[in-house]
């Protein structure tokens, strides 16, 4: 009997606006199209999940350029 292998977590694209350059690059690598690019009050895009899409291959933060520069 194999043990069933847990699923990852969905994506934490940002907990903060700061943490988010809006450069589309998630919205664009998503295999699954579950990233859409919204409009803030101020007018600056910022990526949303659909959770009921992502398939939590991580994509989304391999390519984020902010997250590269946390995680070095």
């Amino acid at each position: 009997m194999g043990e069933l292998k847990a699923l990852k977590d969905i994506p934490i694209l940002y907990n903060k606006k700061e943490e988010c350059c809006g450069c589309s690059a998630c919205y664009a690598i998503c295999p699954k199209n579950a990233i859409s690019m919204v409009e803030d009050e101020e007018g600056f895009d910022y990526p949303l999940i659909d959770n009921s899409l992502c398939v939590r291959c991580q994509m989304c933060l391999k390519i984020c350029p902010i997250k590269k520069i946390l995680l070095s």
